[in-house]
């Protein structure tokens, strides 16, 4: 028995809605196909996730204003009818047919969470939508094995989840972005064991490079206001340990200093049709840097 739940914004899932919907009729399961609008403004798309309506185990709910992923997730949830939830992005498609098959649903009762990976085109995009593209495929985009090494490390796109366990952990109460890091860092405090199979999901919904950059420091951000609230451990991510590594020889203020007078073409850089994803962890280094410079 399983719970399919989907928030959308602005976002056409019409496409995924019936993939998704038809691997589940095929792989004889007992389910649910939950989609939640937060309160789309764009009138064409409204009109093409109506159809949703129409599909066989399928339900459409609306907010009436925007609530956020957090909150949307939370209402999805708790309108599940099962204890087996599959959170899907509205961006993105399987990569495999067999999809829902691939979780095995009756040899997984005693996993609490099982993560599939995520993956993107192998078709270079336009020159503005680059950096996110060549993170997805240098970051993201990894092996069973290569996961296991860090089980924790994983993102919302795809996850099948039990019910209880999703609200124990989703503590956010906030709807910034880069909360990934408080439900990785809540399962790891908790014990919890992360399944990881080979079944990813297509990322399709690539931001441009400017937007992409801003929100990476947005994330930047969240992950030192959960540090500073003791929601995470200090060393979570490499991002943390490498500013513990500068700290601990009081380099931080002087790579600061340097990285500054090199901003410019940094920015210039991550901004072109060639990014370098070192460059991108030295500029999100640097913002890390000085938030705890600046509030110590």
């Amino acid at each position: 028995m399983l719970s399919i739940l989907i928030p959308t914004y602005n976002y056409s899932i019409v496409e995924l809605v019936r993939n998704v919907q038809k691997q589940a009729i095929i792989a004889k399961i007992q389910f649910e196909l939950i989609v939640l609008d937060d309160c789309s403004k764009d009138q064409e798309i409204i009109n093409d996730n109506n159809l949703i309506k129409e599909l066989d185990f399928c339900t459409l709910h609306k907010n009436e204003k925007n609530l956020g992923r957090t909150a949307s997730r939370n209402y999805l949830a708790s309108k599940a009818s099962y204890n087996k939830l599959l959170f899907l992005d509205a961006d993105v498609l399987p990569k495999y047919d067999n999809f829902i098959s691939r979780f095995k649903l009756n040899e997984i009762q005693k996993s609490k969470i099982v993560f599939g990976g995520v993956c993107y085109d192998q078709e270079k995009p336009e020159r503005e939508l680059v950096l996110r593209w060549k993170y997805g495929h240098k970051r993201e985009t990894k092996s069973v094995k290569e996961r296991l090494k860090e089980p924790y490390t994983i993102v919302s796109s795809s996850l099948l989840i039990n019910k209880e366990v999703f609200f124990e952990n989703n503590t956010s109460k906030s709807n910034t972005y880069g909360l990934d890091i408080l439900f990785s860092g809540n399962l790891l405090k908790n014990n919890v064991l992360v399944k990881h199979i080979d079944n990813p999901v297509y990322h399709l919904g690539l931001e441009n490079s400017t937007s992409f950059l801003k929100k990476s420091l947005e994330a930047v951000k969240s992950t030192y206001l959960l540090e500073n609230n003791n929601q995470i451990n200090k060393d979570l991510r490499p991002l943390q340990k490498s500013y513990l590594f500068l700290k601990k020889w009081k380099a931080d203020g002087l790579f600061c200093v340097f990285i500054k007078l090199l901003n410019k073409p940094i920015k210039s850089n991550l901004l072109s049709n060639n990014p370098s994803m070192f460059l991108f962890d030295i500029y999100r280094l640097k913002y890390f840097i000085e938030l705890n410079n600046n509030n110590n």
